[in-house]
């Protein structure tokens, strides 16, 4: 069996090169495990890697605090092994079995009669959750199941181990295990396809959907949270414009249990403290957040479900009561009875959704739209999904559109569309994302024609290519204005005449074409001389050929 090279090795030396390193290191791992226990491993891993370095930390700032107030040795190591001094700062308590290098050095046991390295971390696991409650029933144990190849594991969490952080101190390493996470999650949802997707929204549609909502203070909600990559984006939103992450109060809801137990490690792993429901759980069946309004709703809901819990006579169906055969609708009037008074909301959904007239549908859209809730429309290109091949479209809603209210241009009465299908750079052969100028373009179209502040973009991040597309010098408008092809603001009246259909290129329009100042008896002489010369070649090139055929 091929070991995996030590990390001293591998000496990676940006957070690119780390990630992938630890990517191509921790797939060794993977064996005769499916992706969804194999994802857990590592993203387990990952976190009690976090957990142990942020209570090291702590209990390091709490020695040099004791030793600056004169307290001798005795009452320093009493206090350090009081469990109210790391809760009561945020950071979870470890006991000594499961801090980090407890289990590296046990891994290194050679010849041992007692338990494996995976009998360990699941111990570890158990004493975490009984430490700190608002883990119970999160973290995985599966770390000694027969097909965990063990000597893998132990190589893994050596690397882990070792690898040299970018940086120095505790804090450093959790931001970029942080995005070790986030980068894990985004290689499972192209490893596991289709059901990968059900769970990883692209980072780059993430973003256009805080941009343009700017969240900073309040409630913020997902209904279908999936592993929390909203909540990730929003506080990374704040830091990058220095506000306090107190500021915004996570509420969420998964209905897969794996899922839901990644989400609540990835907002542990980014210090945000979330309400995702005591457990995982149907939205559409029980709202564990019923009542609760909210400032600012982002949801990359499942696309056209067909079997969901449909219920009637369901309070939230204010606008129509939606077919049993299609949950979108569903999930959109979900969305909007959560908004309070000057609540907004952007949801990523199929393209159908905007034309979609079947089973009442149609019906439910018109209401939406003369309610006047939907305060923009944004058709994406394809392929910025690795999951799924069905054309998507962002709905944004807004409670209120009247000057003062998230805005000092009263929007009411109309609809901003923009067509973005035009946007967008290949990462890989089968892969889009948006570049930082297009984000900061589609946003700052948005906040010009709302009459919002426009902020230097609060969420950049690299793509999996090590390129974000950044353009410093991208010109924003002054004021709004009507742009062919790509944006237009239209009235109520209009889009009623249209069917309320909603698909931005219908009322954008076409480009305006070049002028083209060649006068067209000179381009036609020269497009014909260009031609003549090409014609000559490919005489040329034929008799190259036949006289090679001939020597044949």
């Amino acid at each position: 069996m091929a070991r995996m090279k030590k990390a001293e090795s591998l000496a990676p030396t940006t957070p690119k090169e780390l990630k992938d390193t630890l990517w191509k290191a921790a797939d060794k791992l993977r064996g005769s495990m499916d992706a969804s226990q194999y994802k857990d491993v590592v993203l387990g891993l990952v976190f009690l890697k976090y957990v142990s370095d942020a209570f090291t930390e702590r209990r390091e700032a709490i020695a040099d605090e004791l030793r600056a107030e004169g307290y001798d040795d005795d009452q320093i190591e009493d206090t350090l092994e009081d469990p109210d001094e790391y809760t009561g700062a945020g950071v979870f308590w470890v006991d000594l079995d499961a801090r980090w290098q407890s289990l590296v050095a046990y891994a290194k046991v050679t010849g041992t009669s007692h338990k494996t390295i995976g009998e360990r971390i699941n111990d570890a696991m158990d004493m975490l959750m009984t430490a700190n409650p608002s883990l119970t029933g999160t973290l995985p144990r599966l770390f000694n199941r027969a097909n965990v190849d063990q000597l893998r594991l132990a190589e893994l969490l050596d690397l882990l181990n070792s690898v040299q952080f970018t940086g120095q101190g505790a804090s450093k390493a959790r931001d970029l295990l942080g995005e070790v996470y986030e980068y894990f999650l985004a290689k499972f949802a192209s490893a596991e396809g289709r059901r990968g997707g059900e769970y990883y929204t692209p980072a780059s549609v993430v973003r256009v959907i805080v941009e343009m909502l700017q969240p900073k203070q309040g409630r913020v909600y997902d209904p279908c949270c999936g592993s929390g990559g909203m909540f990730v984006q929003a506080e990374k939103f704040l830091a990058a414009h220095h506000e306090d992450p107190s500021n915004l109060s996570v509420y969420g809801q998964e209905l897969n249990e794996s899922t839901w137990r990644m989400a609540k490690m990835n907002l542990a792993i980014h210090g945000l403290n979330g309400n995702l429901g005591p457990k995982w759980g149907d939205t559409f069946a029980l709202d564990y957040h019923s009542g609760v309004q909210m400032d600012y709703v982002m949801a990359n809901p499942p696309f056209n479900i067909k079997d969901w819990n449909r219920r009637e006579e369901d309070a939230r169906w204010v606008y129509g009561t939606p077919p049993a055969n299609n949950a979108n609708f569903a999930w959109l009037q979900h969305i909007v009875a959560k908004l309070g008074p000057q609540g907004t909301a952007g949801v990523v959904l199929a393209n159908g959704s905007m034309t979609s007239n079947s089973g009442g549908e149609g019906e439910i859209r018109a209401q939406l739209v003369e309610n006047d809730l939907v305060a923009c429309m944004i058709a994406l290109p394809e392929k910025l999904f690795r999951s799924t091949g069905i054309p998507v479209c962002l709905w944004f809603f807004a409670r209120d559109k009247s000057a003062g209210r998230g805005g000092t241009i009263d929007r009411r009465g109309e609809v901003l569309f923009i067509d973005a299908r035009d946007l967008g750079h290949m990462v890989t052969r089968a892969e889009k994302a948006f570049s930082d100028a297009d984000i900061h373009r589609i946003a700052d179209t948005f906040h010009a024609w709302r009459g919002m502040e426009r902020l230097p973009l609060g969420t950049t991040d690299v793509t999996e290519t090590g390129e974000n597309g950044a353009d410093e010098d991208v010109e924003l408008p002054d004021e709004y204005a009507d742009v062919p092809g790509f944006c237009r603001s239209v009235g109520l009246a209009e889009i009623k005449v249209a069917g309320y259909a909603l698909t931005p290129g219908r009322y954008v329009g076409l480009a305006e074409a070049e002028v083209d100042a060649e006068p067209l008896d000179d381009k036609i002489a020269r497009l014909t001389a260009e031609l003549e010369e090409q014609f000559r070649e490919s005489d040329r090139l034929a008799g190259v050929v036949r006289e090679q055929l001939g020597r044949l």
